[in-house]
């Protein structure tokens, strides 16, 4: 079955879902209040340079101020070196046209001695501001097109490792290399194979035109300030998602359909008779089974066919997945039933990784397996299912206790932090105190109370639940401190306290 993308709009918020196969593969969200910056080029001054971590502190004009490592620096000999990073990256060169890319970039001048503080300078967005985070930025510029990024600065030229054909890749490498103006840099994506010379022009004439355009604003705008902004998260998703195995592009907004069209007859006139407008009353997510994915997606626990499951913990910089049989007892021996269940579960992880962007570093707990050549089935199946994944992900090895740790590059927020917030009751934790925790703690309250106040009364407000185990477990040690302190102690309920939240005062 054809990959599809299907796009919901409303007044505030943009959602791209891309599916393949039928199923929700990748989600991506964009709301009005919050939109995303990655790709955005900034005019900024440096606030402080920090000798200490090789970095500095800039202002674009966000909320907190940008962080600029000093490998992000440009300069002529870092931009030299860079060429042989993209001959010799074993990543794929394309990936330098997305946000949060980093090549192995060594300065060996210290930060101190390429910027100081009050400098006014020009970077890119490279990743979002992630929890307390501020945005990571960069002076090395890249600017994707269709079928080209361009690198102004940097005289190179590489192709997309996605490209298999060599004859193809030389092709495409011959011609951009002598259609580029001047010394100027381009990489070659993946989606330019069967390219003409015609549409890698265009598309280059385009991105130069583009970021000539950028630097004429440049000595007249005030510091901070965005001089480019990157496309919306619909155009950005037939930019960069839009591939030969997409068929078709569904669109439930008039005004968004015909954004999309006129995009496409700029950079892929013949694509544009494969977008449609979608026009049933029902929500176009709701119709597609959309909906449910998303909400599954938010959940901590995955369930397999099998009856095994998964259960996914985030933290801010660490994710741990764990696989559980469940209710999977196999009909081999227990080593086949394992193996089966850590097989499936694989699918799964890299499908619940990219669906929900995990980020940072992932650690895996699959099920004990004694034969090595099952540890290694299971890697290998990990490592194939990843191969979908646009994000770079890395793997380490699996150690003998069945534990995998990865990393896999963080752009922006997950799902679940663009989605959700923390629990007002468990404020993050993921749990609360039981009652009887609470009521042990009330217990401890009203004692302190009746030791340090005169007033010969003590009022309890709690949830209806508390009080109805104070009432029904701890009615003789509450009779106790009455006789003892000789005050009267009042309990009572009240709806608007969620279960650990109590007052104890005297009145």
């Amino acid at each position: 079955m054809p990959s599809e993308l299907i796009i919901n709009v409303t007044s505030r918020e943009t959602r791209v879902a891309l599916l393949e196969n039928g199923v929700l593969s990748e989600l991506h969200i964009e709301r009005e209040s919050d939109r995303g910056i990655a790709g955005n080029i900034y005019k900024g001054r440096i606030q402080r340079v920090l000798p200490g971590m090789q970095a500095a502190f800039v202002d674009i004009g966000l909320a907190r101020s940008a962080f600029l490592y000093v490998g992000d620096v440009y300069t002529d000999s870092a931009a030299e070196s860079l060429r042989s990073v993209f001959r010799d990256e074993q990543d794929d060169p394309e990936l330098a046209g997305d946000a949060g890319y980093e090549p192995r970039r060594q300065h060996s001048v210290p930060i101190e001695e390429l910027l100081g503080d009050g400098r006014e300078i020009l970077a890119q967005v490279m990743k979002e501001p992630i929890g307390s985070k501020g945005a990571r930025i960069s002076s090395y510029i890249s600017l994707p097109g269709r079928y080209l990024v361009y690198l102004p600065g940097i005289d190179t030229i590489a192709v997309s490792r996605r490209i298999s054909d060599p004859a193809e890749r030389e092709r495409l490498e011959n011609i951009t290399r002598s259609i580029r103006p001047g010394a100027s840099g381009f990489i070659v994506r993946t989606a330019s194979e069967g390219a003409t010379e015609d549409e890698l022009r265009m598309d280059m004439d385009f991105l130069v035109k583009l970021w000539d355009s950028i630097q004429n604003r440049v000595p007249a705008a005030p510091v901070p300030a965005m001089l480019h902004e990157d496309l919306s998260v619909s155009l950005r998703a037939i930019r960069d998602l839009y591939s030969n195995s997409i068929k078709k592009v569904t669109v439930d907004s008039e005004a968004t359909y015909r954004n999309i069209t006129a995009f496409i007859e700029t950079f892929t006139p013949q694509l544009r008779f494969s977008v449609e407008l979608y026009d049933s009353p029902v929500p176009i997510f709701d119709s597609l089974g959309i909906e449910l994915e998303i909400s599954r997606a938010l959940n901590r626990t995955v369930w397999l066919k099998s009856g095994g499951y998964i259960v996914i913990e985030q933290t801010e910089a660490l994710v741990v997945i764990d696989v559980n049989t469940g209710r999977y007892v196999g009909k081999g021996n227990q080593a086949d039933t394992i193996l089966k269940t850590n097989l499936e579960a694989v699918r799964e992880i890299a499908y619940q990784i990219r669906l929900r962007n995990l980020g940072g570093i992932i650690i895996v707990d699959f099920i004990d397996m004694e034969k090595k050549a099952d540890r290694q089935a299971v890697l290998s199946t990990l490592q194939e299912a990843l191969k979908k994944d646009r994000a770079k992900t890395n793997i380490s090895g699996m150690s003998d206790l069945g534990l995998v740790q990865m990393t896999r590059k963080r752009v922006r927020e997950n799902l679940r932090g663009q989605m959700c917030e923390p629990c007002s009751h468990c404020e993050g934790r993921g749990s609360i105190k039981s009652v009887q925790s609470v009521v042990y703690d009330i217990l401890r309250a009203v004692r302190r109370e009746a030791g340090t106040h005169s007033e010969d009364k003590i009022l309890v407000l709690a949830h209806p639940d508390v009080v109805t185990y104070l009432y029904d477990e701890e009615r003789d040690y509450l009779d106790e401190l009455e006789k003892k302190f000789h005050k009267k102690i009042v309990i009572r309920a009240d709806n608007r306290n969620h279960n650990e939240q109590f007052d104890v005062f005297s009145h």
